[in-house]
This record gives C-alpha cells, sequence and structure tokens, in this order.
C-alpha cells in the first residue's frame, strides 16, 4: 500500500468525510482489520478563508504549498487536496513537490463520462462556480459544465460557508439546493457535480432524480485505486 498525503482543513467537516471514506475502502478491499497508509496536515480554515475573501490566492498557494510539502517530508508518495475549492491554487502545490497530485476534477470528469454523459451543472463555492479552474479542467474532458445564474450561486455558497462548514444541515436550505438542481435539469443538465465537500452532507442520490457525483467519493476511490495499484 502506497502512503497517501491529506491536505486538509478547509473544512474540518468534509476532511473527517474523506478520512472515514477511504479508510472504509481500504477495509472493504483488503479485509480484516486493514486501514489506510496516510499522514494528513490540517490547517486552519479561518486563515484559508480569510485569504479566499480577499482574493489574495497567491498567498493561499504559498500557505498550501508548504503544507505539501511537509506531507512530501512525511513520507507521502501522493497528494490528495480535500477540497474543491483550493484547487484554484493546485498549480503552486504540484510545483512545490515532487510527488502527484491526484487531482480532483480529472477524478470527476472521469467518471461523469464513464457514466454516458455529456453534459452537467455543477455547484460548488461562489470561487468555483464563478472561476474556470474546476470547470474548465473538468470541460477538457469533452463535457459540458452548467452552473447556476448569479442569484442562485449566492444561495449555494451562503448555505456552505454559513451553515455546512459548521455542521449544520437544514431542510430548508436542502429545498433550496434541490430547486436549483431542477433549474439546472432544466436547462439540459443530465447530472450534478457536487463541487464542494461539504454539499454531500446535504444531497445524497435519492433526493434527486439525475445522476449525483459526490466529487469527495470520487476523489477518495480514486486515491484508493492509486494506494492499492500493484
Amino acid at each position: 500500500m502506497r502512503r497517501l498525503g491529506l491536505l486538509g482543513g478547509m473544512s474540518w467537516q468534509s476532511s473527517a468525510l474523506y478520512y472515514s471514506l477511504i479508510n472504509e475502502l481500504v477495509a472493504q478491499r483488503l479485509g480484516g482489520v486493514h486501514s489506510a497508509d496516510l499522514v494528513m496536515v490540517s490547517v486552519d480554515f479561518a486563515e484559508v478563508e480569510r485569504l479566499q475573501a480577499a482574493g489574495d490566492w497567491e498567498r493561499a498557494g504559498e500557505l498550501l504549498a508548504r503544507e505539501a510539502q511537509g506531507l512530501e517530508a512525511a513520507g507521502a508518495e501522493a497528494i490528495l487536496l480535500c477540497t474543491n475549492t483550493m484547487h484554484l491554487v493546485a498549480p503552486a502545490i504540484e510545483a512545490a513537490v515532487s510527488i502527484p497530485l491526484l487531482h480532483l476534477a480529472d477524478v470527476t470528469a472521469r467518471a461523469v463520462s464513464a457514466a454516458g454523459l455529456d453534459r452537467v451543472g455543477m455547484l460548488g463555492t461562489r470561487f468555483t462556480m464563478q472561476q474556470p479552474f474546476l470547470r474548465d479542467r473538468i470541460a477538457s474532458h469533452g463535457l459540458d459544465v452548467l452552473v447556476p445564474e448569479p442569484d442562485d450561486q449566492e444561495v449555494v455558497h451562503r448555505v456552505i460557508y454559513e451553515e455546512l462548514v459548521r455542521g449544520v444541515v437544514s431542510e430548508q436550505s436542502r429545498a433550496e439546493y434541490l430547486r436549483i438542481i431542477d433549474r439546472l435539469v432544466a436547462q439540459g443538465a443530465q447530472g450534478i457535480v457536487l463541487g464542494c465537500t461539504e454539499i454531500e452532507l446535504l444531497i445524497e442520490q435519492h433526493h434527486v432524480a439525475v445522476p449525483l457525483f459526490p466529487t469527495t467519493r470520487l476523489h477518495a476511490e480514486a486515491a484508493v485505486e492509486w494506494a492499492l495499484a500493484p
């Protein structure tokens, strides 16, 4: 088993989900009392969120690149950035280490293509929905990616930062998300990418009729495949 480095804390809610999923998947594959070989760093999300709000992506990239170097020094053989939004600074992380970054967008795009779809809607933070770093990388796999209208983007973003990163799951917010998903489906989305790890706390497959692509689970599954590859 190869050692994975988890770069988390953005938020700790989603990082805990990554940790659980990866260990559960390893146990399913190997049986017995097997668990994953991991090293993990969990940053203070308040500092990262402040840099996000200020648009200081260069400094945010420097911060995460430094933490990634620490994971490599601790023996990690590949890195998972346990957040969608901060893939905006993935190039800075990749440039700082000599081990691979298992990119969430590539994993997600392969899953969408494997399902036979070519147009999906994507929910995420305002940064993820408005900026091209994730959307364009998914689209580079030959897919069309739709995002909500600006007013709906604000609803999705607010729920993430005011509720989900704090572990708050609200039926009212779920209803708002389902309304927004319905609008994306009406615009031609054949499936929905949950492009923020915390959204998986709120929306599950049984809530919607179209396929969901939960990026945290897909990322964790790909990481385990990589770690256990012969």
